[in-house]
């Protein structure tokens, strides 16, 4: 189906294309994750069924690590992008207890987009998937995705909802934020922490949650762009 009728069947909660979903920004510091509501109405076989068949979009295949076969395109519908790949942790951004120099010997305190006031992402707050940085191999710019799209990731049973927040590098694929690790129940230390594989990246084109930092919208669009996309528009 066109990205559009996807875009106007949701309207009211998202808006037309391009999606954008407006909602005040609340990430705070905490000791436990927040209580951000996951109605469950979608459920992980129902997006995977969905997903099944890969038609590449990618110019050839990814790398789960660096020094790893190339072994993951990314793959394309009217509707979404995605992907099949392990789950890396993401510690950058503001540094905070469990996200900083000491704790991740990688961490960088930027990201590649930033919240509504300016500052980069707080991983231990917000789940955020990583995209590869545009190349020959693939734009991701190219096919409806941006700082802010809205992602579904899968883990086993679990479907929790993220958006698009930082960028990594050209030939690896399969990382995202400690909250969205936490999340999906993977361990997110930044040095021991992840999934080896398992972990499929649904990202909905065209979305966009603005402020990009507003957990809580990102779980609206995302339940309402998945429920559209599983009942086939």
């Amino acid at each position: 189906m066109p990205v559009q009728s996807l875009a106007l069947t949701v309207a009211g909660v998202v808006a037309l294309t391009p999606t954008v979903l407006h909602g005040a920004a609340s990430p705070q510091a905490r000791t436990e994750p927040p209580a951000v509501r996951q109605s469950g109405s979608v459920g992980a076989a129902d997006l995977l069924a969905e997903v099944g068949d890969c038609t590449p979009v990618s110019q050839g295949r990814y790398r789960s690590d660096q020094g790893a076969a190339a072994t993951i395109p990314v793959c394309g519908t009217d509707e979404v992008v995605f992907w099949k790949a392990d789950m890396d942790i993401d510690c950058d951004g503001q540094p905070g207890i469990r996200c900083n120099t000491a704790a991740d010997p990688y961490f960088s305190a930027s990201t590649a987009f930033a919240q509504s006031d300016g500052r980069p992402l707080n991983s231990e707050t917000l789940p955020y998937v990583v995209v590869p940085a545009p190349s020959a191999l693939w734009d991701y710019r190219a096919h409806g995705v941006r700082g802010g799209s809205v992602v579904a990731v899968v883990y086993g049973d679990r479907v929790r909802y993220a958006v698009v927040g930082d960028t990594g590098p050209v030939g690896v694929i399969g990382e995202a934020s400690y909250a969205a690790a936490e999340e999906l129940g993977i361990d997110p230390d930044p040095r021991s922490g992840g999934a080896p594989s398992g972990v499929t990246y649904i990202v909905f084109k065209n979305s966009r949650v603005i402020p990009l930092e507003d957990r809580e919208a990102a779980v609206v669009a995302g339940e309402a762009l998945a429920r559209q996309f599983v009942n086939g528009g």
